[in-house]
């Protein structure tokens, strides 16, 4: 089977395994295990913050991120296909209690005067007080779309005018960074807190990090404990993700490329793909992706009538080449 449904099905190469059995390790709860220290600090310096914490998921960084910057009571304001509202099984209110609203964008972007006309201060007891904007980018709902970095500094600004804080799901930004040439210490200036994960296009087994200042970070260490996510002897994962920092992040390129193939074949404008995420309007979701099933392709249902494909490390050219032609007669019928 060619599977496209995520870029989180790749599985640890033969170097990357070595470099996991290879890794010096200690009790990461006590915060002595040095592959997790080393990425930690090594991500942190990427963009441009102070401290960083591993995690096992990037759904628990983004609440323990967001958690950090609003409170309970507050409101966060986001796209309304975020991932951290339509994908996280309202960890954020369950967790954090946070209430939230939304814009909607096509294509997943901020329209700065939108969110200054959604924007409540703090109007003492009678009004939810928007303590902070987040901003996905990628966006994976929105077919792996960039926010260009201009917009995302008006946001910063905006953010500054009125005192609230930045939160950037940078699950896929490595993408964004890939995609654009965009400086990743860039990416880091504009937010307060920032999720990043290791485990879709760069291809380790596990692994995300929650990014963000000293006090931050420390904070986050206690709430992730008690959220369960204190690890032990993790420099196993970390080993990996620090692998795919060195080996996988320039080659998303020919994913992004075989992206663009992929919708070409599917009716689909390749210039409106910017990374590695494929989103199809059809008019019946599931029974395409039966459709490809039987034909040695899968692919996923993201709604009654849109269908997602993503490219990754272990599709290859031939593969997608392949997945293409099934894809093609599939949706022509």
């Amino acid at each position: 089977m060619i599977d496209l449904r995520s870029d989180t099905v790749t599985a640890p190469t033969p170097a990357m395994r070595r470099a996991m059995a290879e890794a010096e390790v200690g009790d990461d709860v006590y915060g002595e295990d040095p592959e997790v220290t080393r990425l930690q600090e090594r991500v942190a310096d990427l963009f441009g913050f102070e401290a960083g914490l591993f995690t096992p998921t990037g759904s628990m960084a983004n609440v323990l991120a967001v958690t950090l910057l609003v409170e309970p009571g507050q409101e966060v304001l986001c796209e309304a296909r975020a991932h951290i509202l339509r994908a996280e099984l309202g960890a954020h209110g369950a967790y954090g209690g946070i209430t939230s609203r939304t814009w909607s964008d096509e294509r997943g972007q901020v329209d700065v005067d939108v969110v200054r006309a959604m924007y409540a201060p703090d109007m003492g007891p009678f009004f939810v007080r928007t303590a902070c904007l987040s901003v996905e980018n990628t966006h994976n709902f929105a077919g792996g779309t960039v926010v260009p970095l201009a917009a995302l500094q008006e946001l910063r600004g905006f953010a500054d005018e009125v005192g609230s804080a930045v939160h950037v799901d940078g699950a896929r930004i490595w993408n964004a960074h890939v995609a654009t040439g965009t400086p990743l210490r860039d990416y880091g200036a504009v937010a307060d807190a920032m999720a990043v994960c290791f485990s879709k296009g760069l291809g380790a087994p596990i692994g995300s990090m929650v990014l963000g200042s000293a006090e931050l970070i420390t904070e986050a260490r206690v709430r992730r404990k008690r959220m369960g996510g204190g690890m032990r002897q993790v420099g196993v994962l970390a080993a990996a993700a620090s692998y795919a920092l060195d080996h996988h992040l320039e080659r998303m390129a020919d994913d992004h490329a075989h992206a663009r193939l992929l919708a070409e074949a599917c009716g689909v404008d390749p210039d409106g793909v910017d990374t590695n995420i494929v989103v199809v309007e059809v008019p019946d979701a599931p029974a395409v992706v039966e459709a490809a099933r039987a034909e040695g392709v899968l692919v996923g249902a993201v709604g009654p009538t849109r269908v997602r494909m993503l490219t990754h490390l272990d599709a290859s050219r031939s593969d997608v080449d392949q997945a293409a032609k099934v894809l093609s007669g599939v949706l022509s019928r």
